[in-house]
C-alpha cells in the first residue's frame, strides 16, 4: 500500500518534470545513449524534457511521461518561441507613402487640437433624411462625411487661411478660394486620398455621391491621377476603430487636416441631470509655421458649433 503511493507519487513528479519549464537554451540535456535514441525516434526534443535521475538525467521513465502529457500540455499552454525573421521591401504605392508621410513629419511642426462634439442631434437628422423619400428622386445615404464637408465650407468661409498650402521653400502660402477636400481612404493597396473638389459647390447629397464614388473607384484602384491630387484640406477617419483621440499627420503640403474619432454614447450633464448623448472627438493637426494654436481653435470651434446645431449647416 506504502509502495504503491511511493510509486504513485513518483510517476506524478516525473509528469510534473515534463511539465516544467524547457531547459535553457545551450544546456545539453544529460541522458543515456538508448534515451537519446529513443527520443529521437519519437520525435522528442530531449531539451523540452526534464530529467528526474541523477543530476537532472533524463530517464525512459521521464519520456514516457513526456509523450503521455507533453503535447497536451502544449496545446493548453499554447507558448512557444518564434524566431522567424521575414524582410519585407517597401516597394510601390507602400513606398510612395511611407516617403510623403517622413517628408510631412520632417518638415512641418504639428500643433494637434482635439475637441469632444455632441453629435446627437446631427445624427437624429441623418437618420430622418436618409429615411425620407421622393418621388423619382434617388439620393445617396448620407453618412457623416458630408456633413462635416459642408460645415468645413462655412468654416474656411470664415477662416480661409486654413484651405491653403504652403510652399516653404519659395515662403508662401497658396490659400485656395476653391475647397477642394482629400478623404483618406484605406485599401487593399494602402492608404490613398481621393479628392472631392469644389465642395463648396455641392450640397450635402452631391457630397455624399462624390465621396461614394471616390472611394468606390479608389478601392478598386480605378482612381485617376486628378482623383487623387489636389487637395487643399483633408479629412482622415479610421470609422468604427477611430479611437477615442489621434494625431494626424498633414497631407504635405496642406496646412491642416482633420481627424474623425469613435462616436460612442456617453453620460453628459446638462446643468441637472446626466443625460446619454451620442458624443465624438474630432482630432485635427495643423502647420504650426503658418497656423497659430488660437486661429486652429476658432476654427474647429465653428465647426463644432455647425455640426451641434446642424441646421446652420443649411442655412446660407
Amino acid at each position: 500500500m506504502w509502495g504503491g503511493v511511493r510509486g504513485g507519487r513518483a510517476a506524478v513528479d516525473r509528469g510534473a518534470a515534463a511539465a516544467a519549464a524547457p531547459r535553457p537554451e545551450g544546456e545539453r540535456p544529460l541522458a543515456s545513449p538508448a534515451a537519446r535514441l529513443r527520443a529521437k525516434e519519437a520525435g522528442v526534443d530531449l531539451r523540452q524534457v526534464r530529467g528526474s535521475g541523477p543530476a537532472g538525467r533524463i530517464l525512459h521513465e521521464d519520456i514516457d511521461a513526456f509523450l503521455a502529457r507533453g503535447p497536451q500540455l502544449a496545446k493548453v499552454s499554447g507558448l512557444a518561441r518564434n524566431e522567424a525573421v521575414e524582410d519585407i521591401k517597401i516597394i510601390g504605392l507602400r513606398r510612395k507613402i511611407a516617403e510623403k508621410m517622413a517628408l510631412a513629419k520632417s518638415r512641418i511642426p504639428h500643433i494637434t487640437y482635439v475637441e469632444e462634439i455632441d453629435v446627437t442631434a446631427l445624427e437624429d437628422l441623418r437618420a430622418a433624411l436618409n429615411k425620407e423619400k421622393r418621388s423619382g428622386v434617388e439620393r445617396p445615404k448620407l453618412t457623416l462625411l458630408p456633413f462635416l464637408m459642408r460645415a468645413m465650407v462655412k468654416a474656411i468661409a470664415d477662416h480661409p487661411k486654413l484651405n491653403a498650402l504652403f510652399d516653404d521653400e519659395a515662403g508662401i502660402v497658396h490659400q485656395h478660394g476653391g475647397v477642394h477636400i482629400g478623404i483618406a481612404a484605406q485599401t487593399p493597396s494602402g492608404l490613398v486620398v481621393p479628392v472631392v473638389r469644389h465642395a463648396e459647390a455641392r450640397d450635402i447629397w452631391d457630397c455624399a455621391a462624390e465621396v461614394f464614388r471616390l472611394a468606390e473607384a479608389a478601392r478598386s484602384g480605378t482612381a485617376t491621377r486628378d482623383e487623387l491630387s489636389g487637395s487643399t484640406i483633408t479629412i482622415t477617419s479610421l470609422g468604427a476603430m477611430g479611437g477615442v483621440a489621434t494625431t494626424p499627420v498633414i497631407n504635405h503640403p496642406e496646412v491642416a487636416i482633420l481627424g474623425v474619432n469613435k462616436m460612442m454614447v456617453r453620460p453628459v450633464w446638462d446643468g441637472s441631470q446626466f443625460m446619454p448623448r451620442k458624443m465624438m472627438n474630432l482630432s485635427s493637426s495643423f502647420d504650426h509655421r503658418v497656423i497659430d494654436g488660437w486661429d486652429a481653435a476658432v476654427f474647429i470651434q465653428r465647426i463644432k458649433a455647425l455640426l451641434e446645431t446642424p441646421a446652420l449647416i443649411f442655412v446660407d
